[in-house]
């Protein structure tokens, strides 16, 4: 039977933990707001020296061979950006799967002593009712490890795939750039 000590101390470890995710999420909306403006005011730069670039450019030759050179820096800076923004959403992600994680083994090893102390205090003859409680805990803990696995497996591919993706961008951006 849980106590209202124990009933408290879980609501108060509850609103720690979603205290501490709110704090994490808003440190990766920080982190997002100041590599925008970090890009943004580059960007902004860059824009003006590009302008002062093409007006003061000769002929057509020379605006095509000015449009072709900026090709490769735009690609490497896209994957840049991508990249740290794929860098801070994976970072707030793990803290929450560490979090949730953490909940999840607490939840579990709880249960399990209010399932031992169930079984401790039943009466005579339900010890296959218990087997069968202990089964269903040990299945479903099973089943949270595998999609647990499954997840990472998953964010794995995924980062693999991006990084393959921005590599391929910038590589193909470096032929276009050289043909003109």
């Amino acid at each position: 039977m849980l106590t209202v000590e124990q009933v408290l101390a879980s609501q108060k470890a509850n609103v720690e933990t979603l205290l501490g995710l709110t704090s994490k999420a808003f440190e990766g909306m920080e982190r997002i707001v100041e590599l925008n403006m970090t890009a943004s005011k580059a960007a902004l730069a860059e824009t003006s020296e590009t302008a002062k670039a093409f007006l003061s450019a000769k002929d057509a030759q020379e605006l095509l061979a000015l449009q072709s050179s900026l090709m490769q820096p735009l690609a490497e800076k896209t994957a840049a950006y991508s990249r740290h923004l794929y860098d801070i959403a994976t970072g707030s992600s793990a803290e929450f799967s560490k979090a949730f994680e953490a909940q999840t083994a607490e939840a579990q090893q709880k249960f399990m002593g209010l399932v031992d102390n169930v079984a401790k205090n039943a009466p005579a003859g339900s010890e296959s009712a218990v087997a069968v409680m202990k089964s269903a805990v040990a299945a479903a803990s099973n089943a949270m490890e595998s999609v647990q696995k499954a997840v990472q497996q998953a964010t794995e591919v995924a980062e693999a795939n991006f990084n393959a993706v921005s590599a391929t961008a910038v590589n193909a951006a470096k032929p276009a750039g050289k043909k003109r």
